[in-house]
């Protein structure tokens, strides 16, 4: 019994050594008649793998695609779909290199620093202004989501001036909480669950305490 290693290489793995064996035969097939009702029958067989796809007609197109190739391209059948073309099928897919670029603050992302680019780049002072305090409000956002007890305002205010080098200069008293304000409750870290939770135990403490209070009144009346 031979081994894998010593047989033909598998084209398309995912339809195993006996479809291919099955195509390359049909491919030596003589008679006309009898290689179409093969193939025919091959074509099926190969749906039956993936039933779901199987009367899908984009699907049914792939399929016939994929014969061709087992067969190296020799086989000769009237397929519903023109005959595909050898380089086209069997091209190389192209390599797309991942971008490298390096972020100065990771905890902001790129997208900060593409927005802080081109905000330099604005002619319109005001704009330019109203621009570089959105993204303080968003640099302020995501600064929370990864460290909630360390962050202020100052904080960003610097960071916003560097990544900008120096062109983005926000006000002291500019306000960074637009977006942290509109945060869900209880995100950020346990010990700071409660800090944008209203606080009703106390109203709650104090008219009970009131209540005592008529209490004790009707008591001593």
């Amino acid at each position: 019994m031979p081994y894998n290693t010593q047989l033909s290489k598998l084209i398309l793995r995912e339809y195993g050594r006996h479809i291919q064996t099955l195509v390359q035969y049909a491919a030596r097939i003589e008679d006309e008649e009898a290689r179409n009702k093969l193939v025919q029958d091959i074509i099926d067989l190969m749906g039956t793998m993936n039933p779901t796809l199987r009367n899908v007609e984009d699907f049914r197109h792939k399929l016939w695609d994929h014969i061709y190739m087992m067969s190296e391209f020799k086989l000769d059948a009237r397929s519903p779909y023109p005959v595909p073309d050898r380089e086209v099928l069997t091209r190389k897919s192209i390599k797309l290199n991942y971008p490298k670029s390096k972020i100065r603050f990771a905890h902001y992302g790129k997208n900060v620093e593409t927005c802080v680019h081109r905000a330099k780049d604005m002619q319109d002072p005001e704009m330019q202004q109203e621009y570089a305090q959105i993204i303080a409000n968003y640099m302020k956002l995501v600064y929370v989501n990864w460290n909630r007890d360390n962050v202020n305002d100052l904080t960003i205010r610097q960071d916003l001036e560097s990544l900008s080098e120096g062109v983005l200069v926000l006000q002291e008293d500019s306000d960074l909480d637009t977006l942290t304000r509109q945060m869900p409750t209880g995100t950020g870290n346990g010990n700071n669950n409660n800090r944008h939770k209203p606080q009703h135990k106390q109203g709650k403490h104090n008219f009970k305490r009131h209540q005592g209070g008529n209490r004790n009144f009707k008591k001593n009346r």
